[in-house]
């Protein structure tokens, strides 16, 4: 029954993701706001709700490392599983914007987390509200970057969605990853429990996994339609906001204290490593563009990770 409760999650957060998703994109474009902003900040907040509606209820529910290791293996997977398995469907094409400001950004945000963590092990409200605030930054940032930036015309059909169809699609989204994340924390929990690993473990590789799901889907549908600059900056933008707005918003709310040290001696380390790497892979073979080679590459990596997570 567990296992069937946390397939029916994975399921909703699968629908309630592609829902806000489209919703998003189509909002998004309807206020003529350019596509790399669209994936740094619209898709990757939609995309990002699940993650954010696992870890409030995780933390308000006293499981404070699914709170914090479904961030982390998110973050993880957004680079290692989903850049990998979308940049071995096609390549993907790294904006000039990536260098200069959304991959500093992330490496800015995740060290932050880091050093917060690592000081008390603990994520306080003040702490928390930080990480959002300068998340507000960021987005004003980009915001103010992408000023007199036109988007082209192969979105139009977005721009030909109805309020209503998008306000229908708004709701369907939210109630979906409700109780989407609702049913994956509360399997989770019990299958943790019963073949005996920690709430960390299954929050860093399968739930992460879970809530990755929209990353995925948004990112391999926007290469696959050549949108060049959704799939990347989606995925940058979800990790920001991951750390900024998932895990601000939940120490806010209630602060997230650090119950199982390997969240400190390895998982986040791990984070740390893919955020890293990132940039060196995209300089591999040919600047500005991330081909099958890097994401087989990371696609082996992450499966290292998974490796060591259970071992």
């Amino acid at each position: 029954m567990d296992i069937i409760l946390m397939l029916l999650g994975f399921g909703l957060l699968v629908i309630g993701g592609e829902f806000l998703v489209r919703a998003s994109v189509a909002l998004s474009f309807k206020l003529n706001i350019s596509k790399m902003v669209v994936g740094l900040t619209v898709v990757s907040f939609a995309t990002s709700l699940p993650e954010l509606l696992v870890s409030l209820n995780a933390a308000l529910n006293g499981s404070p490392s699914i709170a914090i290791n479904n961030v982390i293996g998110s973050n993880i997977a957004n680079i290692g599983l989903v850049l990998g398995i979308t940049a071995l469907i096609g390549t993907i094409y790294v904006d000039k914007s990536f260098y200069k400001i959304n991959w500093p950004a992330m490496m800015v945000f995740s060290f932050a987390f880091y050093y917060f963590l690592s000081n008390d092990s603990k994520l306080d409200a003040v702490e928390g509200a930080v990480l959002f605030l300068s998340l507000l930054l960021f987005i004003a940032y980009s915001l103010k970057q992408s000023e007199g930036i036109e988007t082209d015309d192969s979105m139009d059909a977005f721009t030909m969605i109805s309020n209503f169809k998008i306000v229908i699609w708004l709701i369907i989204g939210g109630v979906a990853l409700y109780f989407g994340a609702k049913w994956l924390v509360d399997g989770a929990v019990v299958i943790a429990q019963k073949i005996g690993v920690s709430e960390a473990v299954i929050s860093v590789s399968v739930i992460a996994v879970g809530t990755s799901i929209p990353e995925l889907a948004a990112s391999v549908i926007a290469v696959l339609r050549k949108e060049k600059a959704i799939s990347l900056g989606n995925l940058i933008g979800s990790n920001i906001f991951n750390i900024g707005s998932v895990l601000g918003m939940t120490a806010m709310v209630k602060p997230i204290v650090v119950d199982d040290p390997e969240i400190l001696s390895r998982d986040i380390i791990w984070m740390l490593v893919f955020a890293g790497l990132l940039l060196p892979l995209t300089l591999i073979l040919k600047r500005y563009e991330i081909k099958k080679l890097e994401g087989f590459l990371m696609v082996l990596l992450y499966g290292v990770f998974i490796y060591s997570v259970f071992l």
